[in-house]
C-alpha cells in the first residue's frame, strides 16, 4: 500500500470497517499537556516535572525507573525534578508515555504483565540499536517499541474470540501471525496498534511503522521513507533480541526477514550477537511500573 495511502486507510478501519467496534483509549490529557510542551523550541523541565507530578501514580513510577538498574545511580532519585534531572526531558517524556499506555488498558494485569515486560525489553533494544544507527531517532525507536504490539491487549480487551485466536496465531506454521488475526477479525494488531499511536497524537513516522511492522516488503519500497523502514528493520532485530533472552527458539519471522533488515540497515550478524551480551543486564533490569 503507498504510503500516503496508510492513513486513508486507518481512518476507515477506524470508522467504518471492523475496528469501528473496538475501544480504543483515548489520548490521555496529560500527555496532551506534556506533549504542548515538548513541542516548545526549549522545553521547560519544571513544567514536565509539574505534569509528571500531577498523577501521582506516574510520579511514583518515575522515580522508580530511575532508580532502578537500568539506570545504576549511587545516590537514589527522590523527587520529580530529580529524576528528570537526571534522565533528561525527552526520555522521561518516553517513560511517561509509557506509563500512561500500560493504564489506559484495562486488563487484569497479571494476565498481561509478560507482555508489558516484552514491550519495554522491546524499547529498551530498539533505543539500544538506534544508537549505533546515524541519524535515527532514539526516543523515537524506544516509543515505537512500546507501541509496535500494543494492539494486542487492545484486541484482547475488546474483540470476541480473540484470545483464542493468540493461541492459534503461536501455534500455526502455514501462516503469519496477521494473516490469522484477519482470517478471524478481518484486521489484525498493527492496524489497531497505529490507530492507537494516531489516537494518541504520535509522529505519523511512528503510526507508519507500526503500521507496517510486520510488511518487510517496506524495506524494498522506496516510496516509504527511510526513517520508517529503518524502525521496521530495528524492531525485528529487537524482537529476535527479546524472544532470544526469553527463550523463545522458534523466530520464523527472523529466520524469513532478518537477513532483509540487517542488510538494510547495513550490519552484520556478528554486530547482533554482540548486543545479545551487552543487552543481557539491560533486559535483566527491566522494571514495569
Amino acid at each position: 500500500m503507498p504510503i500516503q495511502d496508510l492513513n486513508r486507510e486507518l481512518d476507515a478501519a477506524r470508522d467504518a470497517g471492523p475496528v469501528k467496534d473496538i475501544v480504543i483509549p483515548p489520548c490521555p490529557q496529560l500527555l496532551v499537556q506534556l506533549q504542548a510542551e515538548l513541542a516548545q523550541a526549549d522545553p521547560n523541565p519544571h513544567q514536565v516535572a509539574e505534569i509528571a507530578g500531577g498523577d501521582v501514580a506516574m510520579a511514583a513510577a518515575l522515580i522508580k525507573t530511575a532508580n532502578s538498574s537500568l539506570y545504576a545511580r549511587r545516590e537514589p532519585v527522590n523527587s520529580v525534578a530529580q529524576a528528570i534531572a537526571m534522565l533528561g526531558v525527552k526520555p522521561t517524556a518516553t517513560i511517561l508515555t509509557g506509563f500512561l499506555l500500560r493504564n489506559a488498558i484495562r486488563i487484569n494485569p497479571t494476565l498481561i504483565e509478560h507482555f508489558w515486560e516484552s514491550s519495554t525489553r522491546r524499547s529498551l533494544a530498539m533505543a539500544h540499536i538506534a544508537r549505533q544507527m546515524y541519524g535515527v531517532d532514539v526516543e523515537m525507536a524506544k516509543t515505537c517499541g512500546l507501541f509496535f504490539h500494543v494492539g494486542i491487549p487492545v484486541m484482547l480487551q475488546g474483540v470476541r474470540g480473540y484470545s483464542g485466536t493468540l493461541v492459534e496465531a503461536m501455534a500455526r506454521r502455514d501462516r503469519t501471525f496477521v494473516q490469522t488475526e484477519n482470517a478471524a477479525h478481518r484486521t489484525d494488531h498493527a492496524v489497531v496498534g497505529a490507530i492507537v499511536a494516531k489516537t494518541w497524537r504520535l509522529p505519523t513516522r511512528v503510526v507508519h511503522a507500526v503500521r507496517l511492522h510486520h510488511d518487510f516488503a517496506v524495506l524494498h519500497d522506496a516510496s516509504v521513507p527511510d526513517e520508517v523502514r529503518q524502525l521496521v528493520a530495528i524492531a525485528a532485530i529487537a524482537d529476535h533480541l527479546v524472544a532470544g533472552h526469553e527463550g523463545l527458539k522458534d523466530q520464523r519471522e527472523w529466520s524469513q526477514f532478518g537477513p532483509q533488515c540487517m542488510a538494510f540497515l547495513q550490519i552484520g550478524a556478528n554486530e547482533v550477537e554482540a548486543w545479545v551480551d551487552e543487552l543481557y543486564p539491560v533486559f535483566e533490569g527491566v522494571v514495569v511500573a
